[in-house]
């Protein structure tokens, strides 16, 4: 098979996945000129992807980091990368927003005992812009130490892309709703408001999607993989359920929430074998810092709706003001650690400075005016992108230099 039908076939799932998740998303409040604008915004993107994967394709190839078999390719190409490579870009922006649209689209509720909507509404919990958060640190761990790409790279990585976000997120919608009830930022992007009904059924999902992937993790594993599997599963329970609720212990809230983050690159680290070294720890000690800003910052913008459902949190503890600054110290302390590592490890000190530059505009925030910092949180979810681009063209680099 060529890559041309390869992509055909991706291409044309997509269509006809992108068109049926379009149409049923519009079904509840489109107005009239709504799909032009959609497919008018599929466009733009694509031209954008478009742009970035001639670019960016051209030098990976140039480096030499992959090639491509000619008998299998067209031999039409911008710059160096094969006109197959579009195929992938175009799949991805005509099938995402109108899954996007689906997901989010208003539905009605549903008698106790109804499971009608629990997939979308798990989706949705899920935060599917943040499930790139988890799956990276734990692929890159390990390809980066194994430079070979295995069935437990393949499953671990899908793991922390989907199930596990299933779990994290699922169990603190449930256990939060009186919160979420209270927040006008829930129901999209930054999760779903889950109706009473699906909390059971969300709880037995967020199990039978993650035990079966634990189980055959820790048994590709050793004592070490097991112990950070453990230590990852424990902090995404503890977190929000009832009876632990670590989410409602200043500092350790930040803590846990950091662990969400960190242990899928332990996890990789484990179950590649790789060996502890000084600069290692250095840099997984600066990834945890920036997790404990990343949920300290968080926490800002949600201190008046946990007050009033009775949520503590560092924020509503120590308050919106010196929240921030404990953020804005924690990034600089983060972006400094990463001096210390290894080169080109230094590199990616440079990376602390966007979150720091989006969020000292709010040193002085008060606790009555923290809600205004969801500005920023929304910018924080989009700096995590750029992020995690120039960190794997440090990967990259780190790779050429040590093959």
């Amino acid at each position: 098979m060529t890559y041309l039908w390869l992509a055909l076939a991706f291409i044309a799932a997509a269509v006809v996945a992108g068109v049926i998740f379009a149409r049923q998303g519009a079904r509840s409040g489109a107005r009239s000129g709504e799909a032009a604008k959609h497919w008018k915004a599929v466009g733009l993107a694509f031209a954008a992807l478009a742009v970035l994967t001639a670019v960016f394709d051209s030098v990976m190839i140039g480096m030499e980091l992959f090639h491509y078999d000619a008998s299998h390719i067209l031999g039409f190409r911008i710059g160096l990368a094969p006109i197959e490579d579009f195929a992938y870009p175009l799949a991805g922006v005509v099938a995402l927003p109108g899954l996007w649209m689906w997901l989010t689209r208003k539905r009605s509720s549903k008698p106790a005992g109804s499971l009608k909507g629990l997939v979308p509404q798990a989706l949705l919990a899920s935060r599917p812009v943040s499930w790139i958060n988890t799956a990276y640190p734990f692929a890159a761990a390990m390809l980066l130490t194994t430079r070979e790409i295995d069935w437990v790279l393949i499953v671990g990585t899908f793991y922390f892309l989907i199930p596990y976000n299933l779990a994290m997120y699922g169990i603190n919608d449930v256990f939060d709703y009186e919160s979420d009830l209270k927040n006008p930022r829930k129901g999209g992007m930054e999760g779903a408001l889950l109706q009473p009904h699906l909390h059971r059924p969300m709880l037995w999902l967020a199990a039978i999607t993650n035990i079966p992937f634990l189980l055959v993790l820790a048994f590709a594993g050793g004592p070490a993989a097991w112990i950070s599997l453990a230590v990852s599963a424990f902090a995404v329970v503890a977190y929000s359920v009832a009876g632990l609720r670590f989410k409602e212990r200043p500092v350790l809230d930040s803590l846990t929430s950091s662990t969400h983050f960190v242990s899928p690159a332990v996890v990789g680290l484990a179950l590649a074998g790789t060996n502890v070294t000084p600069g290692l720890l250095i840099l997984l000690a600066a990834f945890f810092l920036w997790g404990m800003a990343a949920h300290a910052f968080g926490a800002v913008q949600d201190i008046e709706p946990d007050r009033q459902a009775g949520i503590g949190s560092i924020a509503t503890v120590i308050g919106a003001r010196r929240t921030v600054r404990l953020a804005v110290g924690l990034w600089l302390v983060a972006g400094l650690a990463m001096l210390a590592t290894p080169w080109p490890g230094p590199l990616a000190a440079i990376i602390a400075i966007p979150y720091i530059i989006n969020c000292a505009p709010y040193w002085n925030v008060t606790d009555t005016t923290a809600a205004r910092t969801n500005v920023a949180w929304r910018r924080f979810i989009w700096l995590n992108y750029g992020s995690g681009f120039l960190v794997t063209l440090i990967f990259i680099l780190q790779w050429s230099l040590t093959s």
